[in-house]
């Protein structure tokens, strides 16, 4: 209050987060989209050629590891137009890329299968270097120290 005159002041309701905010920064499109997901199934771009060469080896393994390929129509959000000379009419490929869906199951069993063959992996060379131990020198040692604070006596 300088000079006996009230400072106006702006009432609190025009000031808003969305005035002070920054505009947005631009960012290039995804080559690949994700699809809209559906329950049950997992999505994934399988690699149909490469180098303007066919992968029909790959693919294969793939179709014949349960995954399918997505129809365009299923799918408009996605907006793309397939590729040229593309031997996957009416689906969705991008740059020999396929997108194709599975069952949830079918991951998650393909996901237990790869555990398990890693964990053996992972068994066998720790066996494969435990097979040597000599109890009088031993590669590991098993006895472990135990580390305690405040161990005084405590007051009754």
């Amino acid at each position: 209050m300088a000079d006996g005159k009230a400072i106006e002041r702006k009432p609190r309701d025009t000031d808003t987060r969305e005035s002070a905010s920054r505009p947005k920064s631009w960012e290039p499109p995804q080559v690949l989209p994700d699809p809209q997901p559906q329950d049950g199934y997992v999505f994934r771009w399988i690699r149909t050629s490469l180098m303007g060469n066919s992968d029909n080896v790959n693919a294969s393994k793939r179709f014949r590891e349960g995954w399918e390929p997505v129809r365009a129509e299923d799918h408009p959000e996605l907006m793309l137009t397939s590729d040229r000379n593309s031997e996957f009419e009416g689906n969705i490929e991008v740059g020999g890329l396929l997108l194709c869906k599975t069952s949830k199951e079918n991951v998650d069993a393909r996901s237990e299968y790869y555990s398990k063959m890693a964990q053996k992996q992972v068994d066998s060379v720790d066996q494969n270097y435990m097979r040597d131990n000599d109890p009088r020198m031993p590669k590991l040692n098993e006895n472990r120290s135990r580390v305690t604070f405040g161990g005084g006596s405590k007051p009754t």
